[in-house]
Parts: structure tokens; C-alpha cells; sequence
């Protein structure tokens, strides 16, 4: 199964701490660095270039949702930055999702660049049961729904879906082997849960299926980045554990 290095949320509110934290992290093997919306709201394509400049595979994870010829047309724009994964709701319908992924493709293709992966949201691991229920007045239960969203999102032809690892072993079950399963809400076994309700430590989303996995705050916020990153990055990649 294709795994991919950890990807580091660079979750900051000024262009120099970005700068800073890519610096830090110029490591070999480089992380993928993810790059969300405070940043890219902030700053715009100059964060996605700075990084890019220093060799490092980007996640711009922005979380398209809207109607289709607008997610159409942002996609595109997405596309002409020359990343490595986006994201797109798949709350959205599929009508939303083929426009996405079609807008993504042309906007690589008018820069020369290879398209990135169009990954879908299923439910946000700050999602429970009880706000399914109770907020968002869905019946079916969480494994369901995110089972139901990743079964379209490989329907449509996107290339996996951002999940919890709790929910990879219910995905794998509904979808085939090459999708993708890129899963956040990873916090090593010393690190504090913050907001993040459904979370897992490296190793576990090793042995539970994951292809990638989302690590922000334990290593963003370490006293040393790149320690901390190793030690993620060890315990994903090293499968003598599972021996």
C-alpha cells in the first residue's frame, strides 16, 4: 500500500512563521506541508510559492463548497499553483465534485503541471455522533455517513477522502485499494487532544490502513520541530513495529 510522509499542518498566522517552520523543516525525508485556510487567506499564492521554492510537496487544504461553476472555476485557479493535494466537501454532491476535479484538471493543464489529488471531506474528526444527530439532523450514524461520502467521492472519480483512522478499516470495506485514506486528528501518545475529538497516535494509523497522515500542533508548536517530526514520521513509516 502506497504511504505517503507525514504532512505538517503549518497552522500560523504570519508569512515569517511559515517561513520559519519551512526552514526548520528542510529536512531528508521533507514533509508534505499543509497549508490551510488562515494561511492562504492571509498571505494567497505567495505562501504556496514560498514553499514550493524550498522543494516541498503542498497540501492546500481549503475545503471547496459551493455551486458547482464556482467550485469549477476556484478549482481551476487551484490547479495553476502546481500542488500536490486539495480538498473539495463531498457534502457538496456529485454534480459539485465532478466540477471540482474537471476544474482542477484544466487549471493544471493550462500551467503544464501534473494535477494534484483531489481529496474529499467526509465528516471534520471534530464531528461526534451527538452533533450528527442533533445539529446536523443526519439519521444515518457516523460510520455510515462517511461511508456513504467516500463511496461517492470514488464513484465521481476523486482519488481518496480525508477521514478519521477510526473510519479507514469501514472505507476500505466500500471502496477500492488504491484510495486514498488521508486521515488528521494524529496526536502522538504524550500529546493533548486540543479540539480534535476522534484522533489516533502515528503508529496506530500505520497498522490501521492510513496513506497519509495529518500532524499539526505536536510538531508546529514543539520546543523542537524537527525531533518531533522525526519521531512521527518514524513511527508512520517503520513498520519493523508490526513484525
Amino acid at each position: 500500500m502506497k504511504r505517503f510522509v507525514p504532512m505538517v499542518a503549518i497552522d500560523v498566522a504570519t508569512k515569517q512563521e511559515a517561513i520559519d517552520l519551512f526552514d526548520k523543516l528542510m529536512v531528508k525525508p521533507q514533509p508534505i506541508v499543509k497549508i490551510g485556510m488562515e494561511l492562504y487567506y492571509g498571505l494567497g499564492q505567495v505562501i504556496v510559492k514560498e514553499a514550493k521554492k524550498r522543494g516541498f510537496k503542498v497540501f492546500l487544504d481549503l475545503k471547496l463548497y459551493d455551486i458547482p461553476n464556482t467550485v469549477h472555476r476556484a478549482m481551476a485557479a487551484i490547479g495553476r499553483l502546481g500542488i500536490d493535494f486539495t480538498t473539495i466537501h463531498a457534502a457538496g454532491g456529485s454534480e459539485m465534485l465532478i466540477a471540482g476535479l474537471a476544474g482542477l484538471e484544466e487549471g493544471a493543464k493550462e500551467a503544464g503541471v501534473e494535477p494534484a489529488k483531489l481529496l474529499a471531506i467526509t465528516q471534520l474528526t471534530s464531528i461526534d455522533e451527538k452533533i450528527l444527530h442533533e445539529q446536523q439532523h443526519v439519521d444515518l450514524s457516523l460510520i455510515e455517513s462517511v461511508q456513504s461520502y467516500a463511496q461517492l467521492a470514488e464513484k465521481v472519480g476523486l482519488a481518496g477522502v480525508v477521514c478519521s483512522a477510526h473510519e479507514i478499516k469501514a472505507i476500505r470495506e466500500v471502496t477500492g485499494d488504491d484510495f486514498l485514506c488521508v486521515t488528521p486528528g494524529i496526536r502522538p501518545t504524550h500529546a493533548i487532544k486540543d479540539d480534535q475529538k476522534r484522533v489516533v497516535t502515528p503508529a496506530q494509523a500505520r497498522i490501521d490502513g492510513s496513506n497519509a497522515i495529518v500532524v499539526g500542533r505536536p510538531i508546529t508548536q514543539s520546543f523542537d520541530p524537527v525531533a518531533a517530526y522525526q519521531e512521527v514520521q518514524k513511527a508512520f513509516l517503520n513498520e519493523e513495529e508490526e513484525k
